[in-house]
């Protein structure tokens, strides 16, 4: 494996004509120093750009982590902007994606005073479609007044705007009943039979982004398009000659969904009501479409009654094990037969018929390649590791509530995927996951012949790449080896953080575990004056912790007790509050400043046994000769713990404590792993270095005295 790059000392670094370019307009003096009043020069910002700007000239590939305040969007954007290379740039998420388009990107267009054409392009989902919002104009109801003044605001708003793009509507929730009504699937959408093809939203996002030079996208469409999923913007990406993968280490996980196949209760029945909503245009088929679609329906809802037996989380074999289940398998398959039945001679009345017709053989066939198991037990293997392992399955079992780790090891198929489902409280998704996609993207990437960046806070493990690069079907050694470079955060860590380890708790299996953790932290609260985030491994921790802390001293914002960005406001807002949460709240939290000054992580953050895929990943990499433990869950388990950490120091005047409470960070010998994959904070195990830390006449003595201090300390038990 390369080393990764320190941040250079040259002041005349080489490189191509754009990486030099690149360097320069970041710099003192440059184009963005002298045209956005707020940006600060950082020389670890320069040296990623230019190694940006490298890949981009050879189209070669680059893995770069740049830790928190490099400026990575930046340090893409102006060598994306300078290179006139058509360039998709794809972020995490739709929230992201609209920052990056709306506001930075903007930001350093301006600055250079370049004119290239961009466009914003999202999913099919994230759409206005005229033709589903009028169908859904003549629903007799919406169920409740609030939902019927929700849809005339969407009615009105249609009218005015000009992208369609559901963003807009600021008070329209992201979980919406009113969404799939107005929007379109792959699945329900006309194409170019519909009646509304050419005021098509979706048709117009795809033609700008035709046209547009850089194209701003998120990973769920990146990865639909690469799969072939049809969500109708399949000419764009050819095209590219540039991708910039921003928080990459998520596109591993989400490219095992879209290079799969998926079945759920809602696109079922929204298939039964569409049937019958299609009757509206040719009245006489409803006497014939009625009955099955009715009886499509209440086939979902009874195979959703019947999987109440079954674990939240499971296995085919496993949901094989149920008679009522098979059966109820058996009753949805035949109703979707039936009403394919009905609606193929209609096909050619409407090109809604058709389109239902279609989509009735298609959840056919999903449900029936998803029955078509073959399963058998995967074969086991000692280690040096098997013990860690063991706890660390009984650990998380115990947490979350599942009876039966040992059934969600069997379930090895022919083609390397996986069969599992997945139940809500109202609904079911069957899913078959490949358990490897890194020949998939490996063929898609080079197909493309265009130049690739993956870039993140958090890509490596222990200062190495080995772990994400094998996940994208890259090869660290050989001709064809991408660039790795690591950049080390900005910040000034010796003085704005400090790592607290606990002493005396117990082993995190133990059953009072959690009631010591809480212990631990009431004095840690005391002295930051609350303003701490508290994140669990599982819920019932966290559940059990907000009883625990419930009426003290300090607000208390619990996760499920408000939408995620509404709690985020209110500890925002309260000055000392203590929020309380899972794995959602490791990354894309941002609150700077003195409202979050502590971190703490209760437990190693290692995958649950309930995750059926992750288990028959970690079975694969056992039948191929790896070691399940070291090659898998535990550096995705340092990933997570370094997003959990990075919520703490997000600027140059941030100063928190970050408290690991895990004692097997000091007692095993893996934990020096995590330890070494965090920023060079120092460490201590007292608690009156925390009080010194935030003590008032800690502020008027040089941090660096507090922080040397701390960092001579052992950190070993005593």
């Amino acid at each position: 494996m390369q080393a990764a790059a320190p941040v250079p000392t040259d002041p005349t670094p080489s490189g191509s004509r754009l990486s030099l370019a690149s360097r320069a307009a970041l710099a003192d003096g440059g184009e963005l120093a002298r045209n956005l009043p707020a940006f600060t020069v950082r020389p670890a910002q320069q040296e990623l750009a230019g190694a940006i700007a490298d890949a981009f000239d050879s189209r070669g590939t680059l893995l770069a982590e740049a830790g928190t305040g490099t400026g990575k969007t930046f340090a893409y954007l102006v060598p994306a902007l300078l290179s006139g290379k058509k360039t998709i740039v794809s972020t995490g998420t739709r929230a992201l994606q609209d920052q990056l388009y709306h506001r930075d990107l903007p930001r350093v267009r301006d600055a250079l005073g370049i004119g290239l054409k961009s466009a914003l392009l999202k999913g099919r989902a994230n759409y206005l479609c005229h033709y589903r919002m009028r169908q859904a104009q003549g629903e007799p109801k919406f169920g409740s007044r609030e939902l019927a003044a929700q849809f005339q605001r969407i009615v009105t708003w249609s009218g005015r705007t000009r992208m369609g793009d559901l963003a807009e509507l600021d008070a329209l929730p992201d979980d919406s009943p009113l969404l799939p009504m107005v929007t379109s699937t792959t699945e329900n959408c006309l194409g170019s039979e519909c009646p509304f093809f050419a005021d098509c939203f979706v048709v117009q996002a795809r033609q700008r982004a035709q046209a547009a030079d850089l194209v701003v996208v998120n990973h769920h469409l990146l990865l639909a398009d690469l799969a072939l999923k049809q969500e109708g913007f399949g000419e764009i990406l050819p095209g590219a000659q540039a991708f910039v993968v921003d928080e990459a280490h998520q596109l591993p996980d989400l490219a095992a969904q879209f290079f799969g196949e998926a079945l759920s209760a809602r696109p079922l029945v929204e298939l039964a009501r569409d049937a019958l909503t299609e009757c509206r245009q040719v009245p006489s088929a409803l006497a014939a479409v009625q009955e099955p679609a009715r009886a499509l329906e209440q086939a979902v809802r009874a195979l959703r009654a019947a999987m109440d037996e079954l674990p939240v989380r499971g296995t085919r074999r496993r949901a094989a094990e149920v008679s009522a289940v098979e059966e109820a398998f058996d009753a949805l398959a035949l109703t979707l037969q039936q009403l394919h039945a009905v609606l193929q001679p209609l096909a050619a009345a409407s090109p809604g018929f058709d389109a239902c017709a279609a989509r009735a053989v298609e959840f056919e066939g999903r449900l029936r390649r998803w029955r078509d198991d073959a399963t058998e037990p995967a074969a086991t293997q000692d280690d040096e590791f098997a013990d860690d392992f063991a706890q660390l399955d009984a650990e998380s079992a115990a947490a979350d509530g599942v009876d039966d780790v040992d059934e969600a090891k069997k379930k090895k198929r022919d083609d390397d995927s996986v069969l599992w489902y997945e139940l809500t409280a109202r609904g079911f998704r069957l899913s078959r996951t490949p358990l490897d996609v890194a020949g998939p993207l490996a063929q898609h990437r080079a197909r493309s012949q265009a130049a690739w960046v993956f870039t993140s806070a958090t890509l490596a493990v222990g200062g190495r790449f080995e772990h994400y690069a094998i996940k994208l079907g890259l090869y660290l050694k050989g001709d064809d080896a991408p660039r790795t470079l690591l950049v080390p955060s900005p910040f000034d860590w010796e003085t704005q953080a400090l790592c607290y380890l606990p002493r005396g708790l117990p082993d995190p299996v133990v059953r009072h575990y959690n009631e010591s953790m809480v212990e631990k932290l009431r004095p840690v609260l005391g002295a930051s004056g609350g303003r701490a985030f508290v994140l669990f491994a599982s819920h019932r921790a966290l559940r059990e912790a907000a009883e625990l802390l419930k009426g003290g001293p300090w607000p208390l914002f619990v996760q499920g007790e408000a939408p995620r960005s509404v709690l985020l406001e209110r500890f925002r807002a309260s000055g000392n509050g203590v929020l309380l949460g899972a794995a959602s709240f490791r990354e894309g939290v941002d609150v700077a400043g003195d409202a979050l000054s502590v971190v703490v992580i209760d437990k190693l953050p290692f995958a649950a046994p309930d995750d059926p895929v992750f288990e028959a990943r970690l079975d694969a990499i056992r039948r191929n000769g790896g070691n399940p433990f070291r090659d898998e869950q535990l550096p995705q388990a340092v990933i997570a713990l370094k997003q959990g950490a990075g919520r703490l120091i997000r600027n140059e005047s941030d100063r928190g404590v970050l408290v690991l409470c895990d004692p097997r960070l000091l007692s095993k010998t893996y934990g020096s792993v995590f330890l070494n994959s965090l920023p060079p904070l120092p460490k201590t195990r007292r608690i009156e270095d925390v009080e010194a830390f935030f003590a008032p006449v800690a502020e008027d003595l040089p941090l660096e005295s507090a922080s040397a201090m701390a960092a001579t300390l052992p950190v070993a038990d005593d």
